[in-house]
């Protein structure tokens, strides 16, 4: 029934199209010949250019707004030492494009007016200038190709740290529709071996228990990380693609079901240092203002793992906490945590 009442629409689509074009067609043969009632006159141009610069300065106008507006809305400045370079990346590539959008729209709006049709003007036909296309070729080919460079450059250094670099300390990041689970190496530093075939009852992460590495393991569902230590990241996926991301330390890495992928970085702020900044204290008096209003209890800031892909229903609230502290603080956490063999 179904089928049939999706081909009568379609049918009774292909039928409106038909009349539709029949009935333009009828009404541009009946039109008279004379046109001059609607003739383009040099009043409407000059009205034309005009609304074309009005509408350059409400969009500009608009432009600076927002990006006053909502600045407060913009992530604090990067809690990681590689997030000092991906920021530097993202402004210089956002300073560029913003001075690129001025210099086109202006040119493109104000030539809309400068060259607005009339009687008394008469278009010139310019079949190529060599000089011009040289010069709007090279040049955007050169800010280009050192823009990639940079980024090149700049995403190399981040994916290969020197060997003179701290040893990381290595934790596996699990995601499952919808949460994530922590798996810290142990004393040993080397995760044991898992996969989704050894899932059963409290297992849920499947580590073989018959692996030496893995009886040291730690299991947690909120991240710990000391400060100023490097963590090498090792991503799973039981499920689907999910895409694991700490915005505030600049990292994003898939997940991916059957395949491990990997992502370094050292922490560089404490949650609690973090939590004293000027810009991360403005928006949370700014959101705690909003959720007053709506009765909801004040929210704190927190370092928090997000999923950025759409992996299901519940993918909003596929999230976990990330607790940056001292050394110290880290130490005496970890030591309140079972081992794998201890579960």
């Amino acid at each position: 029934m179904e089928t049939l009442l999706i081909i009568l629409v379609v049918i009774l689509g292909v039928l409106v199209v038909a009349q539709a074009a029949r009935v333009l067609e009828v009404s541009s043969s009946l039109k008279k010949d004379d046109t001059s009632d609607t003739d383009v006159t040099d009043k409407d141009n000059r009205t034309q250019g005009l609304l074309m610069l009005i509408f350059m300065i409400f969009m500009f106008g608009s432009f600076i707004w927002l990006m006053w507006e909502y600045k407060d809305v913009l992530l604090p400045g990067p809690a990681s030492e590689h997030g000092v370079d991906i920021d530097n990346l993202w402004n210089i590539s956002m300073w560029l494009i913003v001075i690129v959008f001025f210099i086109t729209q202006t040119l493109l709006f104000v030539f809309a007016y400068r060259f607005r049709g009339s009687k008394k003007k008469k278009a010139v036909y310019m079949e190529h200038d060599n000089r011009l296309e040289f010069i709007w070729t090279i040049v955007p080919a050169v800010v280009l190709a050192a823009l990639i460079i940079y980024g090149l450059t700049t995403w190399t250094n981040i994916m290969n740290p020197s060997a003179d670099d701290e040893e990381p300390m290595i934790i596996e990041l699990y995601a499952k529709q919808f949460g994530w689970t922590a798996r810290y190496a142990g004393n040993d530093n080397t995760l044991g071996y898992a996969n989704v075939g050894l899932i059963e009852g409290v297992n849920t992460l499947g580590v073989d228990g018959d692996d030496k590495y893995a009886k040291d393991d730690i299991i947690t569902t909120e991240l710990h990380l000391p400060v100023g230590k490097p963590v090498l990241f090792k991503f799973r996926s039981q499920d689907v693609i999910h895409s694991a991301y700490l915005p505030h330390f600049r990292v994003q890495m898939n997940c991916v079901p059957g395949t491990a992928t990997q992502f370094g970085f050292t922490p560089s702020i404490t949650t609690a240092d973090m939590r004293l900044r000027e810009d991360v204290i403005k928006k949370v008096e700014s959101v705690n203002a909003v959720r007053e209003t709506k009765g909801e209890e004040p929210w704190e800031f927190d370092y928090l793992i997000l999923c950025n892909k759409i992996c299901g229903s519940a993918h909003y609230n596929m999230q976990m906490k990330i607790v940056v502290e001292t050394e110290e603080e880290y130490n005496n956490w970890i030591k309140e945590q079972k081992a794998f063999a201890e579960l």
